[in-house]
């Protein structure tokens, strides 16, 4: 093998080894970017469960958008949109009390709630 063949081979397998690091460092990166994305989707999840009490309605959103603590977050977030205003929660205003203490049978039945 001439020098130049040598260099040639030399070069092609230190590329080689190059794009192979970048693929595994792709590989992470991509894994990392991942278990980021699934990390939010779980946080807003859990966010999701707690009823706010506070809405924006109107605009062109079919649905209110309940994510406001206080009613100052609520209007500045509605400031400069057309046809928006705030509001409080419905799913609040509207929350059932808790039922009240059950009564079983001794048999194990169903209980039933108490009058």
């Amino acid at each position: 093998m001439s020098a130049t063949g040598g260099l040639l081979m030399l070069h092609l397998l230190s590329t080689c080894s190059i794009i192979r690091r970048l693929y595994m460092m792709e590989g992470r990166m991509r894994l990392a970017l991942l278990i980021g994305v699934l990390l939010m989707g779980f946080s807003s999840a859990a966010e999701a469960g707690r009823d706010y009490p506070w809405c924006v309605f109107g605009g062109h959103a079919a649905a209110p958008e309940c994510m406001y603590e206080t009613r100052e977050q609520c209007l500045a977030s509605a400031s400069g949109r057309w046809t928006t205003y705030c509001d409080i929660n419905p799913r609040v205003r509207f929350q059932q009390p808790a039922p009240g203490p059950t009564a079983c049978d001794s048999r194990g039945r169903r209980c039933a709630p108490r009058p």
